[in-house]
């Protein structure tokens, strides 16, 4: 099977899982929430070599295991992967050496595998939600990489991954993906902070007057820059503090950083210039999981 049929298989099967697990299509895909609602047993423990496990009603299933060291990123796309074989309804399957970066396309992943690799992408970046993501980045074409990036931070996906899947939906021709997936994420974040340092595993989520009403999924160490001429934080709730390391930016930004202190939801409060009432969006923690899904924060 190649790559082409396994995500015309996954498109539809991702599409049939939304509606059947109750997600809203339109934005950020809860799938730690979904495989909840899809009445898989979850857990995560480190592991230090496996990505997840998926076992399968034949084997006591159906149930996953998640690695509980891999970052929020990595984690949801894998959560989602192992949604895919329970969806599917394919044999146990332990996700180890599949790495993306590596191998993808190159004829050696076993059809299932295929078919739950591109479940995950059909799965956490559906078509409206891209949609509506691109409207508010960049009025629905993306011109840039840094696009994409921002892209992913809404969607919770990885900048690689989001690329390939913008090509699997016809917005991105195939010579720019070739050229855009070549670029380091460590770059673009740089860039959206004007240059300033960064942890090495940070993001950076941008906040714009298009934000309003908006959810940010943001981790400790994350970075919220706010973009517009003038623009500030009018407030900053209980889990975000100023980011010091803004004064390193090539040009003065209004930045933020999420601390250890956000647990509830946290709401945003920007002055715009030219928004008659300030731009108000919500940050939520959105940590890899560890332990029983009974304790996974939805």
């Amino acid at each position: 099977m190649n790559w082409a049929v396994a995500h015309r298989i996954a498109g539809i099967a991702a599409a049939q899982a939304h509606r059947d697990l109750g997600i809203d299509r339109t934005r950020y895909v809860p799938v730690h929430q979904a495989l909840k609602t899809a009445d898989l047993v979850g857990m995560a423990q480190p592991m230090p070599r496996l990505f997840g496990v998926y076992f399968s009603p034949a084997d006591n299933g159906p149930a996953v295991l998640l690695n509980a060291n891999l970052n929020i990123v990595t984690q949801r796309h894998t959560a989602a992967h192992e949604l895919g074989h329970h969806q599917l309804r394919h044999r146990t399957a332990a996700d180890d050496d599949l790495s993306p970066a590596l191998r993808w396309g190159n004829g050696s992943w076993p059809d299932e595998e295929k078919i739950a690799e591109a479940f995950a992408a059909w799965f956490l970046m559906p078509r409206p939600a891209v949609l509506a993501g691109l409207d508010r980045i960049c009025q629905g074409q993306p011109t840039s990489p840094e696009h994409v990036y921002r892209l992913a931070r809404e969607l919770g996906t990885s900048y690689t991954g989001t690329v390939r899947h913008l090509q699997n939906l016809r917005l991105l021709d195939a010579d720019r993906a070739r050229q855009w997936t070549k670029i380091s994420p460590a770059a673009l974040r740089s860039f959206l902070a004007g240059g300033a340092a960064l942890p090495s595993d940070a993001h950076v989520h941008v906040v714009t007057a298009d934000s309003h009403l908006q959810q940010v999924h943001a981790d400790v160490g994350d970075v919220l820059i706010v973009r517009g001429g003038g623009a500030y934080f009018v407030s900053l709730s209980k889990g975000l503090a100023r980011w010091t390391d803004a004064a390193q930016a090539t040009e003065p930004v209004e930045a933020a950083v999420v601390t250890e202190e956000l647990s509830d939801p946290a709401v945003l409060e920007v002055s715009a210039p030219g928004q008659d009432e300030p731009v108000q969006l919500t940050v939520m923690r959105d940590s890899p999981r560890a332990g029983v899904h009974d304790v996974w924060p939805d």
